[in-house]
């Protein structure tokens, strides 16, 4: 059994307890059973995908192909109408990120009966496959997952001031080696000059454009070197948070209410919303 059971409120059918428990705790036996078939489902079902986009196997199993598809659909969109049906607040799992997800699974085969070819959009289902790190209860893997969460959203503000430092950078280089070079050396124009100071700057180089004067291929070299150092910066200031947020532990029990994990092991009550465990 799960370390926490979902308290529903007085008068909630018991059918929508035992549903919760079954599709949004990994905790327990069924709910881990539920899930690990879902996986295989996701795994078969991008499989098709894979295999229909080979030109002889699409047209030689179109119709198996067709009706696999529309049966993971069905079964994908009867899952999602129930997690709306057995949570306390539907709204907060429509609208989160693993609802999002699970919507934009089934959404392109309904599109594909008005736009051709939509259906290839459903590889998104293997962003699904994100679940197995509670289905397993892989423990250090949910821990590592969460700390990188916590540590990405705690360094954005830094990391944004660092982002618009770069482009602002990128915008002068890009004006400056369009003055220096000109449409006589490929540099047409300030925004084809500013792709080439992003290629160049991230080290990634295609090599489509290059300055062929002196001055332009010395600030190229500056731009080169300046790339390995900006590189860097970024992973800085990630590992700082990261250190600072290792010092917790968590579980992988879901707020009965806003549908989050990560919650520390003695906690009591969601730090997302303040519902009780």
């Amino acid at each position: 059994m799960s370390e926490r059971t979902f308290q529903a409120p007085e008068g909630k059918a018991k059918w929508r307890i035992n549903l919760y428990e079954i599709i949004f705790e990994a905790d327990t036996q069924g709910g881990k059973l539920f899930d690990i078939i879902l996986i295989w489902c996701i795994l078969l079902s991008v499989l098709v995908i894979f295999l229909e986009s080979i030109q002889q196997l699409g047209e030689k199993f179109s119709f198996y192909f067709y009706a696999l598809e529309w049966f993971f659909t069905i079964l994908f969109t009867i899952e999602y109408i129930l997690r709306i049906l057995t949570v306390k607040k539907p709204s907060r799992y429509i609208f989160s990120f693993y609802g999002i997800i699970d919507f934009l699974a089934i959404l392109p085969t309904y599109l594909s009966l008005l736009i051709v070819g939509s259906q290839y959009l459903l590889v998104i289902r293997i962003l699904r496959l994100l679940r197995v790190f509670r289905i397993f209860k892989i423990r250090p893997l949910i821990a590592q997952a969460e700390l990188l969460t916590r540590a990405l959203k705690a360094s954005r503000n830094k990391i944004a001031v660092f982002l618009f430092t770069v482009l602002t950078l990128i915008v002068v280089i890009g004006a400056l080696m369009y003055v220096i070079e000109g449409p006589a050396n490929g540099f047409t124009s300030i925004p084809t000059s500013m792709y080439w100071a992003i290629v160049t700057m991230t080290t990634v180089g295609y090599g489509d454009i290059s300055p062929q004067t002196p001055v332009g291929q010395l600030i190229a070299s500056m731009v080169m070197i300046l790339g390995y150092a900006i590189i860097a910066v970024p992973t800085g200031i990630v590992t700082v948070e990261i250190a600072e947020a290792s010092r917790k532990s968590i579980t992988t029990q879901v707020c009965p209410d806003c549908l989050k994990e990560g919650h520390d092991r003695d906690a009591s009550h969601c730090k997302y919303c303040g519902a009780k465990l």
